[in-house]
C-alpha cells in the first residue's frame, strides 16, 4: 500500500517525495498501529492521516479543536480533489445532515469533528453505520492537564479505544516533553503505539530575546522592519491587545485585535483577513492560533512573557511555515513575571498544579537569560540533541557579555534586608544608588549601611542584576504585598559568600536585513524582467481563492507560483510536474495559469530550465 500512498501524494498533492519522517508513520498506521507523532510546526503532520484515510477503505475521522482549523484543512482537501467534509455547529441542519448522510454512504474520505461533537452519543452512533478506517487526534497536547493548551472534552477521547477496537489511532502534536508524551498516550489509552519524534528544530527561525525598556518603541522598531509583512504580536491581556492594535495602525500598519472578548463576527472576519489578505498583522492573545495553517508569517512577537517555554514554541511555530526566514522576538521585564507568579498563585489550581506551572516558568526565564545558543537551550529543554551554536539567535549572533555578579547581587539582597523586605525595586535601587528621595526621607533610609553603596551603577544595570535575580529564584517579588521584594531559601548560600554568581550584560544585535516580502518565498529570486508574470501569477491566486472563498495559499502556495516563474511551464504535463500541482488542482485551475504564463514570455536572455525533481509533502 505505500506504493499507493506515494501515488496519491504525487496525484492529490503534487509532492514527488514524503518529508522526513511521513513515511514512517504512514506505514505504521497502514499496518493498523496505534501511533505517536511529534512533529514540529510546518513539518507536515496533516499528510501522515490524511493519506492513509484516502489509500485505506472506509474514512478517516480527524479531530479537531477548533472550528477555523477544520473549515481551512477541509477547503484546502476539496481544493485538491479530496472528498472531505465537517461537522460542527457553524453549519445548518440540513447541510449537517447531508454531511451525515454521506458518511454513512461511505462518500467521504475524511470527516473533521471537534471532540466535544464526536463524544455525543448521537455522534458515536453515526460512526458506526459506516467503517472508520483510522481516528487522528490532532493537537493531542490539548489532553494534558499540566499543558498551556489544556481542553477538558479531549479527556474522553479514551472512550474510542473501547468504542472501535481495533481501529488505529493516531495522536499528533508539535509540543510536548516527555511528560506530557506520557500523558497522551496514557489518556488516549493508545495501545502500544509506535512513536515518532522528530526535531524540533525550526532552523529558518530566528530567536531574539529582549529586556524590556520602552516596549511600544521597541515594539515599533521591530514591526516597521517588517512593513508590509504577516505577524502576529502576542500580549497578555485583551486591554494590551486593543492597546498594541491601534498603536500598530497609528504608524501605518495593517493591525488587526483578536481576543475571545470581541464578538464571535468580529474574530471570524479579522481572522479572515489575516488569511487571506497580505501584510495584515494580528495583535491577539493566546486565543488565536492553534491551528493556523497560514505558511507565510513572518514574524511571531511577544511583547509579554508567555506562561511556559511549551507555549512559547507553539506560539512561535506560527512563524515561517513555507520554510523561509522568519523572526521569533520577545521582549520581557520583571513586571512580566511578577504577573505571571500572581497568575499561578492566586488559580483556583491545586498545589500541586501550581507547583508544575511554577516550575515551568522557571525553566522559560532561565531561558530567557541564557548566556549560550538559545536555540540548543531550546531544543535540549524538549530532549533534542542541538549543535552547540546554531549562528541564528541573538546569542549566536551577538554572544552576550558575562561579569561576575556576585557583589553586586549580595549589595542588593543585603539592602532588600536592610529595608525590611517591605519596598518595591524603584526603592530598593534609590537605597542602593543613595538618592534622597520623600520615600527615603520618609523611612530614614538614609541611614542604612546599604544607603549609596550601589551608586557606581545605574538604575538600568541594578534592574538588569535584580531581574535575573528573580529569574534564578534568589528573590521573588510578593504580589499580595505591592511586589515587596523578598528573599528566598536559596539567597543564602549567595548572601554569605559560599557560591558566586555571573550575570550577562545587555546586548544589541543587527537587525537581519530586510528584502521585500515577494523575494521571500523560494531560493529563486524574482528578477525585473519577471516582475510582471510574478505579479499577474499573484492576481490570478487572488481571483481564484476569492472566487473559491478560500485563502490564496489553498490555491497554490508562493513557492509553487515561483517555480511556475522559474519553470515557465508550457503545457499541462509541463505543469503537472511542477512541486505542490496535483492532478485536481491541474484540472481546475491549470488552464487560467498557463494562460497567464502564455502572454509573459521570457527574454532571450532568461533561459527556461527543466522542473526541479526533489520535493516534499506538506
Amino acid at each position: 500500500m505505500l506504493d499507493t500512498a506515494r501515488q496519491v501524494l504525487q496525484d492529490v498533492f503534487g509532492f514527488s517525495t514524503f518529508r522526513p519522517g511521513q513515511e514512517a508513520v504512514i506505514e505504521a498506521v497502514l499496518a493498523g498501529r496505534d501511533g505517536l507523532v511529534l512533529m514540529p510546526t510546518g513539518g507536515g503532520k496533516s499528510v501522515c492521516y490524511q493519506i492513509p484515510a484516502m489509500v485505506l477503505p472506509g474514512t478517516g475521522i480527524v479531530v479537531s479543536p477548533l472550528i477555523a482549523l477544520m473549515q481551512d484543512q477541509v477547503a484546502a482537501l476539496r481544493e485538491a480533489g479530496v472528498a472531505a467534509a465537517f461537522l460542527n455547529s457553524t453549519l445548518p441542519w440540513f447541510e449537517q445532515t447531508e454531511i451525515a448522510n454521506a458518511f454513512s454512504r461511505g462518500t467521504l474520505d475524511l470527516l473533521y469533528l471537534a471532540p466535544e461533537r464526536l463524544l455525543q452519543e448521537d455522534t458515536l452512533t453515526l460512526l458506526g453505520t459506516s467503517p472508520v478506517n483510522l481516528f487522528a487526534i490532532d493537537e493531542a497536547h490539548c489532553v494534558s492537564q499540566w499543558g498551556h493548551d489544556f481542553r477538558q472534552d479531549y479527556l474522553g477521547l479514551g472512550v474510542l479505544a473501547e468504542r472501535f477496537p481495533g481501529i488505529p489511532r493516531l495522536a499528533l502534536t508539535a509540543t510536548a516533553d516527555a511528560r506530557t508524551r506520557a500523558e497522551i498516550v496514557g489518556r488516549l489509552k493508545l495501545d502500544k503505539p509506535a512513536r515518532f519524534v522528530s526535531g524540533f528544530d525550526r532552523p529558518n527561525i530566528r530567536y531574539s530575546v529582549r529586556v524590556k525598556a520602552n516596549a511600544n518603541t521597541q515594539l515599533l522598531d521591530f514591526v516597521n522592519d517588517h512593513q508590509g509583512e504577516p505577524g502576529i504580536v502576542y500580549c497578555l491581556s485583551r486591554r494590551k491587545v486593543e492597546a498594541t492594535a491601534e498603536l500598530l495602525r497609528d504608524h501605518g500598519h495593517d493591525a488587526l485585535p483578536y481576543h475571545a472578548g470581541l464578538p464571535g463576527a468580529m474574530r471570524t472576519r479579522h481572522q479572515a483577513r489575516f488569511l487571506r489578505e497580505d501584510g495584515v498583522v494580528i495583535v491577539a492573545t493566546i486565543a488565536f492560533g492553534m491551528g493556523i495553517d497560514k505558511p507565510d508569517v513572518r514574524f511571531v512577537a511577544h511583547v509579554d512573557l508567555p506562561k511556559s517555554v511549551e507555549a512559547y514554541y507553539q506560539e512561535t511555530g506560527r512563524a515561517g511555515r513555507d520554510g523561509e526566514p522568519a523572526e521569533a522576538w520577545m521582549i520581557y521585564g520583571l513586571q512580566d513575571v511578577v504577573r505571571l507568579r500572581q497568575m499561578v498563585d492566586e488559580s483556583e489550581a491545586d498545589e500541586t498544579h501550581k507547583r508544575v506551572e511554577r516550575a515551568k516558568l522557571d525553566a522559560l526565564l532561565g531561558w530567557c537569560e541564557v548566556t549560550t545558543c538559545r536555540r540548543a537551550s531550546l531544543l535540549r529543554y524538549f530532549g533534542d540533541e542541538p549543535p552547540s551554536a546554531c549562528g541564528n539567535c541573538d546569542v549566536c549572533l551577538a554572544p552576550p557579555k558575562t561579569w561576575d555578579g556576585t557583589v553586586a547581587a549580595q549589595k542588593l539582597m543585603s539592602c532588600i534586608v536592610r529595608t525590611g523586605q517591605r519596598f518595591g525595586a524603584g526603592h530598593v535601587i534609590d537605597v542602593l544608588r543613595g538618592k534622597d528621595t520623600a520615600k527615603v526621607q520618609q523611612h530614614r533610609h538614609a541611614r542604612l549601611s546599604t544607603f549609596g553603596i550601589g551608586e557606581d551603577m545605574s538604575d538600568v544595570a541594578w534592574r538588569s542584576v535584580l531581574r535575573q535575580l528573580v529569574g534564578r529564584g534568589y528573590v521573588r517579588a510578593d504580589p499580595t504585598r505591592f511586589n515587596a521584594l523578598t528573599l528566598t531559601p536559596s539567597s543564602r548560600p549567595l548572601l554569605r559568600g559560599e557560591t558566586t554568581l555571573t550575570l550577562r550584560e545587555e546586548t544589541r544585535i543587527a537587525k537581519r536585513a530586510r528584502s521585500p516580502a515577494k523575494t521571500r518565498v523560494a531560493d529563486f529570486a524574482i528578477a525585473p524582467g519577471d516582475e510582471a508574470l510574478w505579479q499577474a501569477l499573484r492576481e490570478a491566486r487572488r481571483s481564484l481563492a476569492e472566487q473559491a472563498g478560500v485563502p490564496p495559499y489553498v490555491v497554490f502556495h508562493d513557492a509553487t507560483l515561483k517555480e511556475f516563474v522559474r519553470v515557465r511551464p508550457e503545457s499541462p504535463d509541463a505543469m503537472l510536474g511542477v512541486h505542490g500541482v496535483g492532478q485536481a488542482k491541474l484540472d481546475r485551475y491549470g488552464e487560467v495559469f498557463l494562460s497567464v504564463i502564455a502572454v509573459h514570455p521570457p527574454s532571450a536572455a532568461e533561459p527556461q530550465e527543466a522542473p526541479a525533481t526533489t520535493a516534499s509533502g506538506s
